[in-house]
């Protein structure tokens, strides 16, 4: 039975639009500069905000330096960090506060300069030396990316999943970001070479980086950071935009186990908690904001999110389905171009709600005409190994 309530809306969303700040700006001010735009946004005000929600990507003792640096004393303060995973925490979070009244105005920040300060992400260890089990995993050289590798080869083995099937999510990605000037914008400025919509060819035959994922597969590296005002009914309903209501949530945990399946992601756990809180089905949905630091983790999770089933994503994804234009065939994927293609700072999962709260609004560069529904999803940690996923249901006003 659903238990949708309507309680708690997104009125408030900025993007913060260089993904090459070239050190001229911190981590905090992008944070603030975007949260001042997402105020403007929702017509409000840093006196109405009344919690704050953060990931520590700006400073250490996040939640009072963040208080302090915007100048306002909140009622909540939530410094819950569990990767780009975080802000589907957070909304889920807000959410559940304003309907307990214990905040009206919530305020999600990001800020990162994780390019300009050249930080090698995606060959870091498994468990960046805080794991308990770092000591049997990082003498092998296992890094970040060879993580995800291990579970695309997985992948294949098990279910049969081609190198041009994985493909097909680059390829959509790529298609909404070069109609995104922001994206296209971003390309230049961390000098992507042969800047244009590419082909499962050009995904395929690009350079290898971890057996089998390639160059086209794998996420940016840039700066950039984002906004999320989250407010009550009584205050929404008073906003400069249309509320997009968050109906429906799921968070969950996964790591290493005996036994243990690493072509299933935490989603399998997530995913029923925030389509069963919101009374809809995966085939209703219009649009799909899934993280995507590689190819197969939004094949993965597209499977355990309930859009098809497990070891069928493969030939589900199959002849661009996953485009802005192919309404019918839904939903849309990542339509501001994701990390692959638009931006990925370190955690990506602010984005996906600012996404997918714009095209509730019908405001996205690669629009779905009559866009409804929307999932936003967030993957933090490290697919196949620990980590973390935020499901986040979000229906137009």
């Amino acid at each position: 039975m659903s238990t949708q309530t309507r309680d708690a809306a997104i009125v408030g969303i900025h993007e913060y639009p260089s993904r090459d700040v070239e050190k001229l700006v911190s981590p905090l001010q992008i944070k603030a500069a975007c949260a001042a735009a997402a105020l403007k946004d929702a017509g409000l005000n840093w006196s109405d905000v009344d919690a704050i929600y953060d990931a520590s990507d700006g400073s250490a003792m996040s939640g009072l330096t963040i208080a302090e640096y915007f100048g306002i004393k909140p009622r909540v303060i939530d410094t819950t960090a569990v990767g780009g995973s975080s802000y589907e925490f957070h909304a889920a979070h807000a959410k559940r506060d304003i309907a307990a009244g214990r905040a009206k105005v919530a305020l999600l920040t990001y800020g990162s300069t994780a390019h300009s300060n050249a930080m090698a992400i995606g060959v870091g260890g498994r468990g960046m030396g805080t794991t308990p089990a770092d000591n049997m995993e990082s003498f092998a050289g296992m890094t970040l990316v060879a993580n995800y590798a291990m579970a695309a080869r997985r992948h294949m083995h098990e279910y049969g999943t081609t190198a041009e099937q994985l493909a097909e999510i680059s390829v959509a990605t790529r298609m909404h970001a070069m109609r995104n000037p922001e994206a296209v914008q971003a390309m230049k400025d961390l000098e992507f070479l042969d800047i244009r919509e590419t082909t499962i060819s050009d995904v395929v035959n690009s350079r290898m980086i971890a057996d089998p994922l390639r160059l086209l597969e794998c996420c940016m590296i840039s700066d950039g950071g984002g906004a999320v005002v989250i407010a009550s009914p009584e205050v929404a309903r008073n906003c400069r935009t249309k509320p997009v209501w968050i109906i429906g949530s799921g968070e969950a945990t996964k790591y290493p186990e005996n036994g243990g399946d690493i072509t299933r992601s935490a989603a399998i756990m997530s995913a029923p908690q925030a389509f069963g809180e919101a009374g809809v089905r995966p085939d209703e949905l219009d649009i799909a904001m899934i993280y995507d630091s590689f190819s197969i983790t939004v094949l993965t999770i597209l499977e355990d999110l309930g859009f098809c089933a497990k070891g069928e994503g493969g030939p589900w994804v199959e002849g661009g389905r996953l485009r802005f234009d192919r309404p019918a065939d839904g939903p849309a994927l990542n339509t501001d171009g994701g990390g692959l293609s638009s931006n990925h700072p370190g955690m990506r999962g602010i984005f996906l709600l600012i996404e997918a709260a714009r095209q509730l609004r019908g405001e996205s560069t690669s629009q779905v005409p009559g866009a409804a529904l929307a999932v936003a999803h967030g993957n933090g940690g490290m697919l196949g190994s620990r980590h973390t996923a935020g499901t986040i249901i979000l229906a137009r006003d």
